[in-house]
């Protein structure tokens, strides 16, 4: 992952800063009665919002309105705002759900910590370095072992937990990483960050316009769908996120057609858009489908994928996923696995498998800032009758690249995939298919996650 967190997509219309919160570099600031009074506004407008909208009207048993009212006693005594707006992010992963958490402003500084960092299996390690940064000058290096950072154990059940307080509540000056080589013999390193200022404070200037265009621009080429072709043997197809129109979907499918066998990299894909996933699914069947049951807050309905008969692609398909493999992606890869419509492959998916919503919320300071709260809106149940929510799904074949395959490149995950469908690639060749891609504007720069 990078250090700047798998977090949702959201880029806000937002001049100066929150209370201050969002410049980091600018620590300590003072924690002022009006801050204090802001940040319980905001606690009362994400409070009410999942009193609202929660895909179970009863919370889970938890008594909503107490956690509340001890969250703005605490409030009331923090020292910081980072700590107050903390104390709201604490109030809403109690509830243990993967799509209910506070959305923050974007902050008109962007932190780099020089490396990225993902779960492979039960451990952690390094799978990029940026170039030239702290970490690389102190040692760091792709392939090693990470067991702590600011000596908070790193694990499966902390992993996102260490990414959303570093990455997204509290970005630090620097970190300490706990590392282990391959005779579990242990090293403290200390890694500082970089700062520099967001384009986003361009955004209503003269020409912000323009800016904001060329934003967009880049998370567009980032997230648009890559392939790579050895003949019509082998596609192998890449998709970020699920975010495509009709056209572009069918596109794609249009594409696999062309091909005997078929890959789909779903590695990373932290979900999206549920049409787009019914349409990309459509298209690797031909007869229609039940892909899960919505459980909403006051109905039940099922989610269905329309085949495409004779325009789908019916060749040989294998899917790739990860741990960073999350919600839509996992929706995919569990259809696939119950149909026997394809090989999974790779690594246990994260197990962020819910519907939600995101609800905003204005504040003036010195300009308009936005906030808001994603909400759990219903559970998603597969055809089997259960849900992946905290569990994910377990590959076919796990295939989990070594310390030493990070290190020099190799992809055995991608080559066993191509093996499968007909196809040939050696990890080495696998490994080079698909160059890492940075923001030109480096608010996707290495940060925890990618």
């Amino acid at each position: 992952m990078s250090w700047s967190w798998k977090k949702p997509v959201w880029l806000g219309v937002v001049l100066g800063a929150l209370l201050g919160l969002w410049s980091v570099p600018g620590w300590p600031q003072e924690y002022t009665k009006s801050d204090r009074d802001l940040t319980k506004g905001i606690l009362r407008n994400v409070a009410e919002d999942v009193q609202k909208h929660y895909y179970d009207p009863k919370i889970h048993g938890v008594d909503w309105q107490a956690r509340v009212q001890e969250t703005k006693k605490n409030i009331e005594t923090a020292q910081s705002v980072d700590s107050a707006m903390s104390e709201i992010a604490a109030l809403l992963d109690g509830l243990h759900d993967s799509h209910t958490f506070l959305i923050l402003p974007p902050r008109t500084h962007i932190h780099d910590y020089g490396f990225q960092m993902e779960m492979i299996g039960d451990r952690c390690y390094v799978i990029r370095v940026r170039s030239g940064s702290d970490a690389e000058k102190k040692g760091l290096k792709t392939g090693d072992e990470i067991v702590a950072v600011n000596e908070n154990p790193v694990s499966r059940k902390t992993f996102w937990r260490i990414v959303y307080i570093f990455n997204v509540l509290r970005p630090q000056r620097g970190l300490r990483l706990t590392l282990a080589d391959e005779t579990s013999h242990q090293r403290t390193l200390e890694v500082m960050t970089s700062f520099q200022v967001s384009t986003i404070n361009t955004y209503f200037l003269n020409q912000g316009a323009n800016q904001r265009a060329r934003d967009w621009v880049n998370a567009d080429h980032l997230l648009r769908p890559r392939y790579f072709e050895k003949g019509d043997e082998l596609l192998v197809v890449k998709i970020p996120e699920f975010y495509f129109s009709n056209s572009e979907t069918d596109a794609i499918i249009g594409k696999m057609r062309t091909h005997k066998g078929v890959v789909l990299d779903l590695r990373g894909n932290p979900g999206g858009s549920l049409d787009t996933l019914d349409r990309i699914l459509g298209g690797l069947f031909e007869d229609d489908l039940k892909i899960c049951d919505h459980n909403g807050r006051s109905s039940t309905k099922s989610e269905s994928l329309t085949g495409r008969h004779h325009n789908a692609f019916i060749g040989r398909l294998a899917v790739l996923v990860d741990s960073e493999s999350a919600s839509a992606s996992e929706l995919l890869a569990r259809v696939v696995q119950l149909e026997r419509r394809a090989f999974v492959v790779g690594d246990r998916t994260s197990g962020r498998v819910m519907e939600a919503k995101q609800y905003f919320h204005e504040v003036s300071v010195d300009a308009r800032v936005f906030y808001g709260v994603s909400v759990t809106d219903a559970d998603l149940v597969m055809a089997d009758g259960k849900s992946l929510e905290q569990v994910g799904v377990e590959p076919d074949i796990v295939i989990l690249p070594t310390a030493r395959d990070l290190a020099s490149g190799r992809d055995p995950a991608m080559a066993k995939a191509a093996g499968l469908v007909g196809g040939r690639l050696s990890p080495e060749e696998a490994g080079t298919i698909f160059p890492y891609e940075e923001s030109k504007e480096s608010d996707k720069a290495l940060s925890l996650t990618e």
